[in-house]
This record gives C-alpha cells, sequence and structure tokens, in this order.
C-alpha cells in the first residue's frame, strides 16, 4: 500500500493531465455537431469491422449446424412449391403462372444483398449493421427485407457499412395494409417481444378477419407494395375509438437475422414524385 501510494504521489501530474484530456475530448465531441459526426464515423467503421470478425467467426463454427437446417428447409420448400404449382397450374391452366408472380414482386428493383454483423433485440431502440455501404451503392433511407419479410430502413451510410432502424425499434413506422383488402395503417414496436409489433390507424369500416396477411402498402417511397410484414393475431380498439389496432405476429424472425437484401428505391421514388406531380396538375388554379 505504501508503494501505490508512493507511486501515485509520484505520478499524480500525469494522472490528472489524462483526465483533464478525458474531459476535452467529452466536450469537444459531445458539444460540437462536426467533430461528434466525425468520431460517430470512424468508430462506426471500426466497430463495424470488429463485429464483421465476431460474425465470420461465429458463422464458420456454426456451418455444420446452419447447413442442416437449410437441407430440412430446402425439403419442406420443394415440396410446398410442387403442391403449389401443381395447384395453381390446373385451376390456371398454365404452367408459368408461379413463376411469373414469384418474379413480380421486386423484378423491376436492384437488390443489394448483405449480411448482418451487428444486432439487437433486446432494446427499445435496436440498430442492425450490415457489411454494406456507399461503395456497394447503399443509401440512406432505402428499404431492407429478408426473405421471410421486412427488416428496417437504412439510417445511416459509411463507405464499408450501413447502420438499419429494423422494425423493432420504438422510432421505426412503416406504411402497410391488409393484403387484398387495401385497409392501410401503420407499423409500429413498442418494446418487450421480438415477434410481436402493431399496425394503427385501420379504419372502422374495414372488413378482415383474424390471421390475414399484414404486407407493405407501397404508399412510400421505401418499399414497393406487398412484402409481407406479418400476420393479424388480435384486434384492439385505438384509445380513441374511430380506429383498429392490430397486433401482428411479425414475419422476419430477428433473432436469428443473417442475410438481408437492400431495395434499390430509385423506382420507388420516382414513382411517388410522378404521382405527387400529377395531383399537383389537376388542383385549381387561382385566379
Amino acid at each position: 500500500m505504501h508503494n501505490l501510494i508512493e507511486f501515485l504521489a509520484k505520478y499524480n501530474h500525469w494522472f490528472v493531465f489524462i483526465l483533464l484530456e478525458v474531459i476535452s475530448f467529452v466536450l469537444l465531441f459531445q458539444y460540437n455537431s462536426y467533430q461528434g459526426s466525425v468520431w460517430f464515423s470512424s468508430a462506426n467503421v471500426v466497430s463495424g469491422k470488429i463485429y464483421e470478425w465476431n460474425s465470420e467467426i461465429e458463422a464458420f463454427f456454426s456451418l455444420s449446424q446452419v447447413n442442416e437446417k437449410l437441407v430440412l428447409r430446402n425439403v419442406y420448400l420443394e415440396q410446398q412449391v410442387r403442391a403449389l404449382s401443381d395447384s395453381l397450374t390446373s385451376k390456371t391452366q398454365d404452367s408459368s403462372y408461379l413463376r411469373k408472380s414469384q418474379m413480380a414482386l421486386l423484378q423491376n428493383y436492384r437488390l443489394i444483398s448483405a449480411k448482418v454483423v451487428s444486432n439487437s433485440i433486446t432494446k427499445a431502440d435496436n440498430f442492425i449493421t450490415l457489411d454494406k455501404g456507399s461503395v456497394d451503392g447503399v443509401k440512406k433511407d432505402m428499404g431492407v427485407i429478408s426473405g421471410t419479410g421486412v427488416v428496417g430502413i437504412v439510417y445511416l451510410v459509411s463507405t464499408h457499412y450501413s447502420i438499419v432502424i429494423p422494425v423493432l425499434n420504438t422510432k421505426s413506422n412503416i406504411s402497410c395494409c391488409i393484403q387484398g383488402r387495401d385497409y392501410f395503417g401503420y407499423l409500429h414496436w413498442t418494446g418487450g417481444n421480438s415477434k410481436m409489433a402493431y399496425v394503427d390507424d385501420i379504419p372502422r369500416h374495414a372488413h378482415f378477419k383474424l390471421y390475414d396477411k399484414i404486407v407493405t402498402s407501397g404508399y412510400s417511397s421505401v418499399f414497393p407494395s406487398g412484402v409481407l410484414v406479418g400476420k393479424i393475431m388480435h384486434v384492439y380498439n385505438s384509445s380513441d375509438g374511430l380506429s383498429y389496432r392490430l397486433k401482428i405476429e411479425l414475419s422476419t424472425d430477428f433473432g436469428n437475422l443473417r442475410d438481408v437484401c437492400i431495395i434499390d428505391n430509385s423506382l420507388i421514388q420516382e414513382r411517388i414524385e410522378l404521382f405527387h406531380a400529377a395531383q399537383d396538375s389537376i388542383k385549381p388554379k387561382e385566379e
């Protein structure tokens, strides 16, 4: 103890110097937006690389288990596809109908494949880090989907990485509708169960039933219409009694999310801008 006290007394000026340096850096990055953004971008690149290495190591040691699951899943999907194909062919008398319907949804959009290198599902405001950035064509506000449905929206982009606000974030707000019925509302997550979310503002005159599918409405410049979101599990009245609130079981398993696709939304944005231009052109002109 005596030696420790002597050491601290001998080098106390260095400890004071380090403490002041830490305080100065904290004040610099916290109260100056430019320096703060530079720090965030640099930290994002470093942490993204670390997360990527960690994800690759985990993926390597779980390859055998993943492969076994994929084999079983492929067998199951092949059986489903065969049954659906036979059913559709018998009803439509068109053997190419199934292939055309599968490709119709995203055939006009460029998809950027990406891997999840960091993910969380237990916080109120979760984020996902992807291994693709601006050099790969990723931009802010692009939609992100998986093989089973909607994932989220790109929030920040660096050269080689991007940050996504997923559905499991209280700030997420995605326009959705009831499949085949066109009644739309907005998807929200309130925390807690990572498999459940809510769609608000469904009109009172809407007709639907439990287990109806919820899909993207296509009313925004982020997602095309028809991307699967989940299915209706329960119906509530809104707080003001003027609309319904739907409890949704999400189709995407965020706890086991690895491979995703980023949707190049340039075509969606062009369509929305054209629609708004048409609306503006038919407005009565002021005399």
